[in-house]
């Protein structure tokens, strides 16, 4: 039976790359992961082998490399930008591009007053701790005239120690879970927000201040919602983002919910209230919702394993 080709692309996966800013004896890091991936009038090399219209993926690394040269690193979106106009406006056969991008955090490491003085300088600001918290992501997609770009986090950990409840749910003769009524809420944050720009004629968002003030306003959801349900919170921090930041029309949000048991102290005499709990880290309830402005169609991928 005859085959033919179905959708392709190629390019360079995981590019690390850390550019360092030299202001002076202050230094600034961005440290990020590229994946590079191409598309376009590719059907001859995969069905003769012909690389006439194929720029090697380690033409695309170095163009990773040579970019942050060039152009800095001043956000890991305006970077996949850069990137992504660069390869669908360069070569002819490329037609589409999609950058995908994780970006690692890093803090200052405050010093001692003394050790300053040693090594002779007032303030040591070129040492960094790598931060434990969540990575940031980008995943930037251009063909030539419409831009997509996705952005968000994932392994942000968070926690409620109180004010959540979880009952009057459905039950039936396997449910043996008890009714909660002040319980520890916790989840590792995956989230993805599209943003609405999409033409090179609109205005473009900053980038850093978006990211930081979308991470904050889906912080203080989570901390100010009185949880009945980890839904709920879900639903109240991507409404936050969406009604405060306009740039933003989608949020997609994948929540798993780490529970935490109360440990049967009875045995031992003791009477556990609500102060000592069993981390479990699986089985886990697994949340995922989208969160919309109103009008607008959904375009983020229900599956965000790949995004």
């Amino acid at each position: 039976m005859p085959t033919i080709l179905g959708q392709n692309q190629y390019g360079k996966a995981e590019n690390r790359v850390v550019k360092i800013t030299r202001d002076g004896d202050t230094h600034h890091i961005k440290d990020l992961n590229v994946s590079v991936a191409l598309s376009g009038d590719m059907d001859d090399v995969h069905y003769s082998g012909s690389n006439a219209n194929v720029l090697p993926t380690d033409t695309t690394k170095n163009t990773v490399y040579a970019f942050a040269k060039e152009h800095g690193i001043e956000s890991a979106e305006q970077f996949g930008i850069h990137l992504a106009r660069h390869f669908v406006s360069s070569q002819e056969p490329i037609h589409r591009a999609r950058i995908r991008i994780e970006e690692y955090s890093w803090e200052r490491i405050a010093t001692s007053d003394g050790n300053s003085k040693f090594i002779g300088a007032d303030e040591v600001k070129h040492s960094f701790a790598r931060k434990g918290m969540e990575t940031r992501v980008s995943q930037i997609t251009y063909d030539g005239e419409n831009w997509e770009v996705i952005s968000g986090l994932k392994d942000l950990t968070v926690m409620n120690s109180t004010n959540s409840e979880f009952w009057g749910y459905v039950k039936d003769k396997y449910t043996t879970l008890k009714e909660a009524y002040d319980r520890i809420l916790a989840t590792d944050v995956s989230a993805r927000w599209r943003y609405n720009w999409t033409s090179d004629e609109q205005r473009m968002p900053n980038w850093e201040k978006s990211y930081e003030q979308a991470r904050k306003h889906m912080l203080q959801a989570f901390a100010e919602t009185y949880s009945l349900s980890l839904q709920q919170t879900l639903y109240q921090m991507g409404s936050r983002i969406i009604n405060s930041r306009s740039e933003i029309d989608e949020i997609r949000f994948s929540l798993p919910n780490n529970h935490h048991f109360l440990v049967d102290l009875e045995p031992f005499g003791l009477k556990n209230d609500n102060e000592v709990y069993f981390a479990a880290d699986r089985p886990y309830g697994l949340i995922e919702a989208t969160v919309l402005r109103d009008g607008v169609e959904p375009k983020i991928p229900v599956d965000m394993t790949n995004l």
